[in-house]
């Protein structure tokens, strides 16, 4: 399925490109919208014939579903608005309001199909069982798989956050379903009520499929961390480039998918032609950006290089620091110089959610002293996103 959705781009496209997206995401909705569409009316009538709960609850979860295709399409052409005074970043995150309608539908379709299972549980009747309406079921299961894969391998080449919710909501369906056939095998063999636990399983899980669509949607919505490979990879890239001896304090910012925004300070000598070394950040800003589509702010950090002192103290503490459980990385560092104390002001980058710093501090400046007793230590802390 991978290779068939890579098979959909066109010559000389990428999925990163919103005109391609967006030819792929009407694909993938209009797809979804036909086959549940199909598979709702299939098993309306097949929950009519036999009489099952758990078959009808099923039924209405693929009418959802393909109305959940439904709102994929439109929060895709909703996206591809242009920019406008009131949206200088564009209309990007209606896609997260997509998938995020999409996982509330899941759940309040879960609720309903698990007050009928109980409802059945409570009163249960007998299910009429015939080979068409299970072969037909079998047929739904194959379906649900092939749109499970079909969703998922076209939402993650275009990162289409509600066909990758729909994804999630397929397979729950293809479980679901499945039970649902155990279900009609055991009360056919061994005439065992077990309609009612069947469909309150079905709900479980599309419970579950909901919740999941709804916390990732919301994490997206909320400034969550986004894309740590894609932070990984511009500081990889730019480190490539000459006189670039460091990086720290990247951002970036989501306005959607495919329409992110980054920025990172790079370090370069304090001591070297600033014509030539706005030069190499003007070329890797476009460079890499343009290689990995995303626009790209590069800040010029100059740092002293060169000093024997300002040298072994930066090589020092930063060895110190690698040594220790948590990642730490020094930036930054310059040498204040007076009559009875040296004054090392730096900055050390900490993982998101540390909160040791005040013990962290002692311990850096003990390292510090162990250097040159003379040096006392003023430091900055602030978050690494993506190290």
């Amino acid at each position: 399925m991978e290779n068939l959705a890579k098979k959909l781009l066109r010559p000389g496209e990428s999925p990163a490109d919103q005109p391609v997206r967006k030819r792929l995401g009407t694909l993938g909705s209009a797809v979804g919208v036909g086959v549940n569409a199909l598979l709702a009316l299939g098993k309306l009538l097949i929950g009519s014939l036999t009489g099952s709960v758990a078959v009808t609850a099923d039924a209405v979860n693929n009418l959802s579903d393909a109305a959940g295709s439904v709102v994929s399409l439109v929060s895709m052409r909703l996206a591809q608005k242009p920019v406008d005074k009131e949206h200088p970043f564009g209309h990007g995150r209606m896609e997260y309001l997509g998938a995020l309608a999409v996982g509330v539908m899941i759940l309040v379709m879960g609720v309903e199909t698990l007050i009928s299972g109980v409802h059945s549980i409570l009163h249960p009747s007998p299910v009429d069982f015939g080979w068409v309406p299970f072969w037909l079921l079998v047929v739904s299961v194959l379906l649900k798989g092939g749109l499970f894969l079909f969703y998922r391998s076209v939402g993650k080449l275009i990162d289409f956050p509600s066909l990758l919710a729909a994804a999630k909501d397929s397979l729950s369906d293809m479980l679901a379903t499945t039970a649902v056939v155990i279900s009609m095998i055991v009360c056919h063999g061994w005439g065992l009520p077990i309609d009612g636990w069947m469909g309150c399983a079905v709900s479980l899980l599309v419970l579950k499929a909901g919740f999941e669509v709804v916390r990732e949607t919301v994490d997206s919505l909320m400034g969550g961390r986004k894309n740590p490979e894609l932070g990984r990879e511009i500081i990889s890239r730019l480190m490539k480039y000459e006189h670039i001896l460091g990086t720290h304090d990247l951002l970036i910012h989501d306005y959607g998918p495919g329409r992110c925004i980054a920025s990172i300070h790079a370090e370069v000598p304090a001591d070297g032609d600033i014509l030539v070394l706005h030069e190499i950040i003007d070329q890797a800003e476009h460079e890499i950006g343009d290689e990995l589509n995303i626009p790209l702010c590069i800040h010029m950090d100059p740092i002293v290089t060169g000093d024997e002192k300002t040298d072994e103290a930066h090589a020092k503490l930063s060895e110190y620091l690698r040594g220790l459980d948590g990642g730490f990385m020094l930036h930054d560092l310059r040498m204040v110089p007076g009559e009875n104390r040296t004054n090392l002001v730096f900055d050390v980058a900490i993982p998101a959610g540390y909160t040791e710093t005040e013990k962290l501090t002692r311990d850096i400046c003990r390292a510090a002293k162990e250097i040159d007793p003379r040096y006392e230590c003023v430091i900055h802390y602030d978050i690494d996103y993506y190290h």
